[in-house]
């Protein structure tokens, strides 16, 4: 019965994340919070399974369907997030070791979406200044940063992607959403390969990615395909949508945990 939830929470999910370039984790994650039935080590396991596969299936779509990619940006950022999924996932095993309590672990995940939501929130509402940065530097420190936070936060990519490529490089918001996808592939990827060669995966229950990937394709192939047909304004309007639900999510989950 969980596996079957975990589908249709996936496929939405994923759908929701490739229209919009969050990558759906930030949705999977926080409502497998809520329904309870994994533990944070686990769930954080199994939205990275869905995020990456979601990532490479929509990236693939798009490339096939002719978008096009500077790949300067690509190639910088991602090796960026490469690096920052491998310090994310490195700190978050730490937190794992330091704290025993996981409503400790999840209370810090949340509080850090939070204020990566609230911040992509009013960029795109309020339209604030953007930058035009254009050097190596950059682009490597920004796809560190998003690394990081992906992996450490379990949620993929989230919001903030989004938003800081925008806010750093003055992209329009779907080109913004094409680059966050393949950045997130690369962020995932490294969590994955760091998983596999340090604590490896006997520790999750692997029967629970039968219903995982081939969500997770779905969700992609769906999401890949709406994004190409939405214009830019629809994509701001389910950005900022996806935004205030997933914000309600985080909040409700926090204040479940402290009370």
């Amino acid at each position: 019965m969980i596996g079957i939830i975990y589908f249709v929470v996936i496929v939405l999910a994923n759908t929701i994340g490739a229209v919009s370039g969050m990558g759906g984790g930030v949705l999977i994650k926080p409502i497998f919070d809520f329904i309870g039935a994994d533990s944070v080590m686990a769930v954080s396991f199994y939205s990275a399974v869905a995020v990456f596969t979601m990532s490479a299936v929509s990236t693939a779509r798009q490339l096939i369907s002719g978008r096009k990619f500077n790949w300067k940006i690509i190639s910088w950022v991602s090796l960026g997030a490469v690096l920052g999924g491998i310090l994310g996932n490195v700190i978050f095993e730490a937190i794992l070791r330091w704290f025993s309590n996981e409503d400790i672990i999840q209370l810090i995940q949340i509080g850090v979406t939070v204020i990566t939501l609230i911040f992509a929130f009013l960029y795109t509402k309020y339209d604030w200044k953007n930058f035009r940065f254009t050097s190596v530097t950059w682009y490597l420190a920004c796809g560190l940063s998003l690394g990081f936070l992906a992996s450490l936060l379990g949620i993929g990519g989230g919001p903030i992607n989004v938003a800081l490529l925008m806010f750093l490089f003055s992209l329009p918001i779907k080109e913004a959403t094409g680059y966050s996808i393949c950045t997130i592939f690369f962020s995932q990827l490294s969590k994955l390969i760091t998983i596999a060669l340090s604590t490896g995966f006997a520790r999750y229950n692997l029967e629970m990615l039968l219903y995982v990937i081939p969500a997770a394709v779905i969700g992609g192939l769906i999401g890949a395909r709406l994004s190409n047909i939405f214009p830019p304004q629809k994509v701001t309007t389910i950005f900022q949508i996806v935004i205030i639900i997933v914000l309600f999510i985080n909040l409700y989950n926090g204040i479940k945990i402290i009370m």
